[in-house]
């Protein structure tokens, strides 16, 4: 039994070790034209969405999701966001071309739930080209832009028109 403990120590510090060579003498592909593998692709999004899950605040959004707030919030969108993420119209095509893809929010909506969108809004994403807003913007207009992003796949044609006719 000593002698199976042992092996099995000793061929977990080999893995690591392994890992970590291999990792420090460049041989990781950080290339931004090429994709990513499947597994760096699993292993990065889950990453990346447990953290979202356990830093965004378990707050319910202080903005009402009435139609003028709604329709702020997507002006907003559309001066600040749709250059990424697409807007009605145009969506972006060079979303999947990028690791990690930027979500194209009005192709497919999003998963997140308000206060995490507000979050994520607001402090960004490391090296994913999501910068923090919450320099720039105030948390009311960042949870507007929440109420509206998490509703984008089911807003009503009152608040898609006007949000439509807006510049772009």
């Amino acid at each position: 039994m000593r002698n199976f403990l042992l092996g099995a120590v000793v061929g977990i510090l080999v893995f690591v070790a392994a890992g970590l060579l291999y990792l420090r003498l460049g041989f990781f592909e950080v290339r931004g034209d090429l994709p990513p593998s499947s597994f760096e692709n699993r292993f990065m999004t889950a990453a990346v969405h447990a953290s979202v899950r356990r830093h965004a605040p378990e707050a319910s959004n202080p903005i009402a999701p009435s139609d003028e707030n709604l329709i702020a919030g997507g002006k907003l969108f559309i001066g600040n966001c749709s250059g990424c993420h697409g807007n009605p119209e145009h969506p972006e095509e060079t979303g999947d071309s990028l690791f990690p893809p930027i979500p194209q929010l009005y192709k497919f909506g999003t998963q997140l739930t308000e206060p995490q969108i507000f979050w994520v809004a607001k402090h960004g994403i490391r090296r994913s080209g999501m910068f923090a807003n919450g320099k720039f913007a105030s948390d009311k207009d960042l949870w507007t832009m929440a109420a509206y992003v998490s509703r984008i796949k089911n807003l009503s044609p009152a608040v898609q028109k006007a949000v439509a006719s807006e510049k772009h």
